[in-house]
């Protein structure tokens, strides 16, 4: 807001003084008297010329303190005024934010403060007041409390004023609460604050806040979880760490405190601030210590100290005028403390300037336009600048030309376009805030660039043969013309001959570059001269030609290629002239072409190609030329041996004097195969036996001992197959377990107890507690090869013990433990919602697993005490509690904990049904006079029942002119003051019942309310206007009009209108049929009341003149007015010219206006002058008009026209008004244009055209256009009609053997040309046809081979097209293409196709991607056949095969790979295992080559670590090692489509302590005592006990975990908690003796 809006001279005064400064001087604005609307921040923008700044300052006017009044009847009044009507109320849920908002209107504008019960509210961490972007003011208070529910006021003031808006605020709590919530705390800077809440049971999770940011555990935020409590302790305290904490727990049920740090500053900034762009920024900080000096910074760097104020404690940041630079992180610092706020700066969206005005164009001298325009109308409220763009007429892209700041006349030269043409052009507003849109100036103008040299020719130099290239660049496009030795270079034909069967050249222009290539220079062209040359601009330079030597282009440096047999070789060199001989060379010898050796020269290329490479191939080869070689070093080799067998890593295992055997397949016979055992080479011998049979190579120990075992390696080649071979002394029976294994179950569950044997033939025994075991239906003895087992399908707590199985003097052993399980919740399995009335009985019901199980009973996370209000009931399995008369209060949600399991009960009871007693009548009918008081009455039970009031549907709000009253039962709705529109239907209504009012309203009859007496009779003037009025007791009342005795209808010259009570009757002139005696009566009844007025008017006077007419001087075709004045102002004027009485049309216009008098003569032509004459009554007035002649200049002047023999030519012109027929004269050398049928004359307004059609030779010369005050001539120039072409001549490319068609157009009939190809001229036969028709001439040339390539030309006179014939040697084509294919996965697959040349590269492909050769897949040719070899098929080879040869395909073709039919012949079997044990399946199939693969749970397995995997024939073996309880589960082996399932179990240890707790300690009173046990695994339970009683989590005791470490916590210790404490983990215990000292 401006100053200038509220400025007072008695409160504001601007002074000159203050600082000054170099340059300057300085001003200061004092305010006299400080009242508290002078709050703020104010703002001195400074600007001048060069630019504009501004600087802000806060200031802040506080209340002064009260004192107490002496006298009680001078205290102050409260500052609110009381609420006139009922607060609206507003609900929020604990934890939640609460927003209110007042949008307020006023000016000047209002001033708001918010109040809460009464008290003024001050901006705080929990309380935001700020501003949104639609200009309401917004409170929003965050988590909101139980102590932040009560009455919000919005107050605003003003000059004019004030107002409020109130809302209640209810704050409704969670049944879920805290059972301590959090408290406010206050720490010092650097240290620590600790926030502590407890929650209703210890396993709710929690979750910690700051505002709206989670906190997870850290350094800085350490979070303690103990039994129910929850810890929050903040490190290291910083200014920034003020603010709100929250604890959330399920259901988001929160608890919220505030956390105050103290130090050096008491007042810290927000988190953030949002401000709107241009609006004022202010940041306000409170210091300890008063006097301090702060510093500011924004994202590390000091802000301006024009922006920083300080005023004792009170530190103020002003930034005016924010932008989006302003954004950042702002700091304020003092000394080690900070704090810091986000400053965001949100956009405020501009509207961009409007276009400029009255864009206008110019052509003034040549080669230049002037173009002006005016400014934006309204002008922009940012800076601006004017952006002028161009368009190329014919082309569609505007290019910027330049800018500028001020509007007027601009002109634009031919030097600021880059190439000559006709341009058109536009302008712009373009300011911060946006562009304008584009005006575009009305036609176009020619204008053409001066070209200068940029870059000039340069001599070339070329070998022979070559092409020779001359360009340079010219500053703009522009045509020029090149020269060789002085004859000229036609540069409209795209490619020319200086001479027939001479140098060919080809001219270029692209952009501002020109180009001459010549074509195959020869040394006889050596010295000759090229020029160029256009307007302002000549360059020449020299040709010189050198006989060159040939040289290798490719390739550069020796090529090593290495190849497998029976591939395709192919040695290419390409030389620097074409056809030139090479001979080729291998380690020194020259080569002969034979069929296995093919030498090829195509060009400038030349290949030696080895259809089939084989080893003695390899070498060095040569191709050698003049002194110059390319060479290349080929290999070629057998292709790489490959292993097929096995293919994965073999594990086998063996027992002393056992046969081992190794077996390695590879995919050649005479492949050398190597064997090494732990890194060195295997040599045979007695113990070690090497075997070969074809393909399969074997190592063979006979006899195998312990120390033979190890790794051995085959090596093929670089493949390598690894072995592992084991061998096991059998001087141990028992090979599993090695040691002690210990079995923990649960009753009723399967138990299974598994030994294994190295020989399946041995006996053993099994005992329990040293006593041998009887199998029976609960205990199973089983034998399994190796393996013996003995099980308890159902175990019970007397199986507990040692088992042993015994062989010889071995044994294994067993320790079984067996526990109850844990109990569970059989029913409810789900949350139970349950809904019952008040004092009805509520009964839950638990359903257990096991009778004897203790459970509890928790109401809202506090567990219940049982009551007569409450009764616990156990019946065998079931526990209920019951509610015998439930009440509104005792709902909530129960929880029925059994230890391992919860139940969840919500329980809602609702109030009795809310009824009205009375009235009994379910509708009434009332009536009641208006206006009065009428009042509605219902009473209800019970007596405290809510009840809501309608009017017509609508629910109604309590206000001044409704009232809504309770006093015990009764309920009613009072109107003090009923009117007419009150009545309707009224509704009270309860939660259950309603009964409705019809109220009814009769008016009292209308009365006119003044005057008292009958109205003096109203005298007035013809014309005058006459008003009658009078008021009625009742707004809405119908009225009757009179006029003596005669019903009164508006638009007779009246008007009748209705002013609330008030009736008008309006004549606006009277005149005499008027007078009269007029009444007003109110209804139509005789009887009804009425008034009269009586209204008299005097006879008009006589009509005259009061002003007379002035002469006029107009130009022509400007308008010429008359204006005289009349008296009376209705009386009639008539107006003549010349005599005659003018009549109204377009050209003649009357009009009146009161008692002035006009007459328009619209655009004046010399034949209008004259005498203009008006007369009223007896009076006239006469005036003369006189019209001057308009000069008829030329605005746009005749051009000189260039133009050829037989076009068409117009010349035009454009004159400055519209001239009248005849008006200009076109003229031809000073003389009148003779009479001719091509030569025609137009003229369309502004323009005037001579058409002249066909010009010939004769119509050249000076041409003119004429008017009575100006001429203009131009000169027409004609030149003589030549021969071009139209349409040239295009190149051809065809294949050989083909016929290719040459055909051009020329502009002219009849004419005589020949044609020849490569300078030799051309004769019609067999294989050469020519055609001409009218302008079309035709060649065609049929049988072409390769020699006839070259340059087809025709030449007529001086004319000469040419365009290049190329014939390309026949495609290879396809002969044979492949066929669909289906083979046996393993199989080879061969792909067969056959080409028309055997000199070509095929490619294949498989699935649309090309394919490359590899071990698997070999690629062969064999003369025109070509084959693709795919080895050792696979389900992934299927697919769609094809071949490409150049443009010629076949296929595709389908490749089928059918399945291996693989079948189970011996399965998985289930494995049972102990923790730390091994376990091993066995699967065998019905193919021996069968790949498979293992999973166990889902999860593929690959060998290594405890996983080894291996195959011995048809059979696969999965060996797992170490197992651990979550390896138990399925395990799969898939062999193809065939596969086998078998169950892993893993049984776990037995849960044992690692370390126990000391036997005694010692603890004093007062202080926490902490035993600690740590157990053989994580996740294992423990039990704690006091004297043999177990102990449960509470305020007393807490139990811990974390991993294997298990603690009770006894908090304040007390002499009775003296005594012996056991913790059971599994089977085993440890005891401690807690004693404790002190009083």
């Amino acid at each position: 807001m401006a100053l200038d809006e509220v400025w007072d001279s008695g409160h504001f005064t601007l002074e000159p003084g203050g600082a000054e400064v170099a340059g300057g001087a300085g001003l200061t604005l004092r305010i006299l008297a400080a009242r508290l609307p002078d709050s703020g921040v104010y703002v001195c923008h400074a600007r001048n010329a060069h630019g504009h700044a501004q600087v802000g300052a806060l200031l802040q006017v506080h209340q002064p303190p009260e004192s107490l009044p002496q006298d009680p009847d001078d205290a102050p009044k409260p500052v609110l005024e009381p609420l006139k009507c009922a607060p609206k109320t507003f609900w929020v849920n604990e934890g939640k934010h609460a927003k209110f908002r007042c949008y307020v209107m006023g000016k000047p504008e209002p001033e708001i403060e918010w109040h809460w019960e009464g008290r003024p509210l001050l901006s705080d961490r929990r309380r935001l007041m700020y501003r949104d972007r639609d200009g309401g003011f917004v409170l929003k208070v965050l988590y909101c409390q139980a102590k932040d529910r009560g009455l919000y006021v919005c107050a605003a003031r003003n000059s004019a004023g004030q107002t409020l808006s109130a809302v209640q605020l209810h704050v409704k709590e969670p049944r879920l609460r805290f059972t301590r919530p959090l408290q406010d705390v206050e720490g010092r800077e650097h240290g620590i604050a600790v926030l502590e809440c407890k929650v209703p049971n210890s396993r709710i999770p929690t979750a910690w806040f700051r505002e709206d940011q989670r906190l997870l555990p850290c350094r800085k935020y350490e979070q303690i979880e103990e039994g129910t409590v929850r810890r929050l302790i903040i490190h290291r305290l910083k200014a920034d760490d003020d603010g709100v904490y929250l604890c959330e727990m399920r259901g988001r049920v929160r608890t919220v405190a505030n956390v105050t740090v103290k130090g050096p500053i008491l007042k810290r900034l927000p988190r953030k601030l949002d401000v709107l762009e241009g609006e004022n920024a202010v940041l306000l900080v409170e210091t300890q210590e008063a006097g301090v000096e702060g510093r500011w910074s924004r994202d590390g760097e000091d802000l301006p100290t024009t922006c920083q104020s300080s005023s004792g404690h009170m530190h103020a940041l002003v930034l005016p005028g924010v932008t989006r630079e302003d954004a950042g992180e702002v700091t304020f610092s003092l000394g080690n403390s900070r704090t810091t706020t986000l400053l965001r700066v949100k956009c405020v969206k501009h509207s961009p300037p409007g276009p400029p005005v009255l864009a206008e164009m110019f052509k003034g001298h040549k080669n230049t336009v002037l173009l002006t325009w005016k400014p934006p109308d309204p002008a922009p409220e940012t800076p601006f600048i004017y952006r002028l763009e161009r368009q190329e007429v014919g082309s569609e892209d505007w290019i910027q030309c330049f800018s500028i700041e001020k509007a007027g006349a601009v002109e634009v030269p031919g030097d600021c376009v880059p190439s000559e043409g006709d341009y058109r052009f536009r302008v712009c507003t373009v300011s911060e805030h946006g562009r304008s849109p584009h005006v575009v100036f009305h036609g176009s103008a020619h204008l053409v660039p001066t070209a200068r040299l940029v870059a000039g020719l340069e001599d070339v130099q070329v070998y022979d043969g070559e092409d020779a290239v001359f360009s340079l660049d010219l500053s703009t496009i522009i045509q020029g013309t090149w020269f060789l030795n002085g004859e000229e270079l036609k540069s409209h034909e795209p490619e020319g001959q200086v001479e027939p069967g001479a140098l060919r050249y080809l001219i270029e222009q692209k952009g501002l570059q020109h180009r001459l290539l010549l074509r195959a220079v020869q040394h006889q062209h050596s010295g000759a001269l090229v020029g160029f040359s256009c307007p302002g601009v000549q360059d020449s330079a020299a040709l010189t030609i050198q006989e060159s030597p040939v040289h290798i282009l490719s390739p550069q440096d020796k090529v090593a290629l290495t190849f497998t047999t029976s591939e395709r070789v192919v040695l290419t060199c390409e030389l620097s002239r074409v056809d030139f001989p090479a001979r080729w060379y291998k380690d020194g010898q020259e080569l002969e072409p034979s069929e296995s050796l093919v030498v090829k020269m195509e060009g400038r290329k030349h290949r030696l190609i080895l259809p089939a490479a084989e080893v003695q191939d390899s070498g060095e080869f040569e191709c050698r030329t003049e002194g110059v070689s390319a060479f290349f070093s080929v290999t070629v080799r057998d292709p790489p041996v490959h292993i097929l067998d096995p293919q994965e890593h073999v594990f086998v295992h063996a027992i002393t004097s056992e046969c081992v055997m190794l077996t390695c397949e590879v995919d050649r016979e005479d492949a050398p195969v190597r064997w090494y055992k732990d890194g060195q080479e295997v040599e045979e011998s007695d113990f070690v036996v090497l075997e070969k049979e074809g393909p399969h190579h074997r190592l063979v120990l006979p006899a195998a001992q312990p120390p033979d075992g190890g790794e051995f390696q085959c090596v093929a080649g670089d493949e390598r197959a690894y072995f592992t071979v084991t061998i096991t002394d059998v001087s141990s029976w028992i090979v599993y377990p090695s040691g002690k294994v210990y079995v923990a179950a649960v009753r009723l569950e399967r138990v299974v107890l598994t030994c294994e044997l190295c020989r399946p033939w041995a006996e053993v025994r099994w005992t329990k507690d040293g006593e041998e075991v009887v199998e029976s239906p609960a205990l199973l003895l089983q034998k399994e090869d190796t393996v013996r087992r003995l099980v308890l399908p159902a175990v019970q707590l007397e199986d507990s013990g040692e088992y042993l199985c015994e062989i010889d003097d071995e044994s294994a052993s067993f320790t079984v433990t067996v526990t109850e399980p844990p109990v569970r919740i059989i029913y409810p399995r789900d949350e139970v919602t349950l809904i019952a009335v008040s004092l009805e009985c509520v009964v839950l019901t638990c359903e257990l697993s096991r009778e004897d199980a203790p459970v509890r009973w928790y109401k809202d996370g506090l567990e219940v005490e049982e009551s007569e209000a409450l009764v616990l009931e156990s019946d065998g399995p079931h526990r209920r509690l019951v509610l015998p008369a439930a009440q509104p209060e005792q709902g909530g949600e129960f929880v029925c904990d059994a230890g391992d399991d919860s139940a969840f009960f919500t329980v809602t009871v609702t109030a009795p049904p809310a009824r009205i007693v009375h009235p009994a009548a379910r509708s009434l009918d009332l009536q009641f006079r208006a206006p009065g008081r009428v009042e509605l009455r219902c009473e209800v039970a019970p007596a405290g029942s809510q009840v809501r009031w309608y009017k017509d549907g609508l629910e109604v709000e309590a206000s001044d002119t409704l009232q809504l009253g309770a006093k015990g039962p009764a309920r009613t709705l009072t109107l003090p003051h009923a009117q007419p529109e009150d009545a309707g239907e009224y509704v009270c209504e309860t939660r259950d019942e309603a009964v409705t009012f019809n109220v009814s309203l009769a008016e009292p009859p209308v009365q006119f309310l003044a005057p008292d007496a009958a109205p003096a009779p109203l005298c007035v003037a013809p014309g005058e206007p006459v008003v009658l009025s009078c008021e009625l007791s009742r707004a809405g009342a119908l009225v009757f009009w009179s006029h003596n005795g005669r019903p009164v209808q508006e638009g007779e010259g009246l008007e009748l209108r209705a002013e609330g009570p008030r009736r008008i009757l309006h004549i606006p002139a009277a005149d005499l049929t008027h007078a009269g005696l007029y009444t007003c009566q109110s209804g139509s009844a005789p009887e009804a009341p009425s008034l009269n007025f009586t209204v008299q008017v005097a006879e008009p006077p006589l009509a005259r003149l009061v002003s007379e007419l002035t002469p006029l001087t107009v130009h022509e075709g400007d308008d010429a007015t008359f204006r005289c004045e009349v008296s009376p102002p209705d009386a009639d004027v008539t107006w003549l010219r010349n005599g005659t009485v003018v009549t109204p049309g377009p050209q003649l216009e009357i009009a009146q206006n009161g008692s002035s008098r006009t007459l328009t003569v619209r655009g004046c032509q010399l034949d209008d002058a004259g005498t203009v004459t008006a007369r009223a009554g007896g009076t006239a007035t006469s005036a003369r008009l006189h019209v001057r002649e308009t000069e008829l200049l030329f605005l746009r002047r005749l051009q000189d026209v260039r133009a050829e023999e037989g076009q068409d030519v117009c010349l035009q012109v454009e004159t400055g008004r519209v001239g009248a027929a005849g008006a200009v004269r076109w003229v031809r050398g000073g003389e009148p244009l003779p009479r001719d049928s091509r030569v025609s004359v137009a003229q369309d307004g502004h323009l005037c055209s001579l058409f002249i059609h066909g010009v010939v030779l004769a119509d050249q010369g000076t041409y003119g256009c004429e008017s009575r005050h100006d001429r203009t001539l131009a000169r027409l120039s004609v030149r003589p009609k030549q021969l071009r072409v139209l349409r040239p001549l295009e190149d051809v490319t065809i294949v050989e053997g083909g016929s290719a068609t040459f055909q051009l157009e020329l502009s002219q009939e009849g004419v005589t040309g020949e044609w020849a190809r490569g300078g030799v001229r051309l004769q019609p036969g067999p294989k050469c046809h020519m055609h001409a028709e009218s302008r079309t001439h035709r060649l065609v040339l049929s049988g072409l081979g390769l020699a006839d390539s070259g340059c087809i030309s025709f030449t007529a006179d001086s004319l000469r097209c040419a365009a290049r014939l190329t014939v390309r040697e026949a495609p290879v084509t396809i002969v044979r293409g492949p066929q669909d294919l289906e083979v046996t996965e393993g199989d080879t697959a061969t792909l067969e196709c056959e080409l028309s040349q055997a000199l070509a590269d095929v490619t294949w492909e498989k699935d649309g991607r090309p394919l490359t050769p590899g071990p698997r897949l070999r690629l062969q040719a064999l003369g025109t056949r070509r084959l693709l070899q795919l080895r050792r098929c696979g389900p992934l080879d299927a697919g769609t095969y094809s071949c490409a040869v150049g443009a010629a395909r076949a296929g595709p073709v389908r490749l089928l790979v059918r399945e291996r039919s693989v079948s189970v012949l011996s399965g998985l079997r289930p494995v049972h295992a102990r923790e730390g044990d091994g376990a091993t399946f066995q699967c065998t199939v019905s193919e021996v080559e069968a790949a498979g693969s293992w999973e166990l749970g889902g999860r593929p397995l690959r060998p290594g670590g405890h996983v080894r995997i291996r195959q011995e024939g048809k059979k696969h073996i999965l060996v797992l090692s170490e197992l651990r309880p979550e390896d138990a589960g399925e395990v799969r082996f898939q062999a193809g489509p065939a596969q086998s399932v078998a169950q892993l179990e893993v049984e776990a240890l037995p849960l044992q302590m690692c370390r126990r707790p000391p036997r005694e300690k010692t603890v004093l009173v007062g202080r926490r005592a902490v035993l600690e046990v740590t157990v053989s695994r994580s996740g294992g339970h423990v039990c704690w006990m006091r004297e043999g009683v177990e102990l449960c989590p509470g305020d007393k005791y807490e139990l811990r975990s974390h991993g294997p470490t298990h603690s009770l916590v006894i908090h304040d210790v007390r002499p009775e908690d003296q005594g012996t404490y056991c913790c059971q983990a599994g089977q085993d215990s440890a005891h401690t003796r807690l004693l404790v000292e002190g009083s």
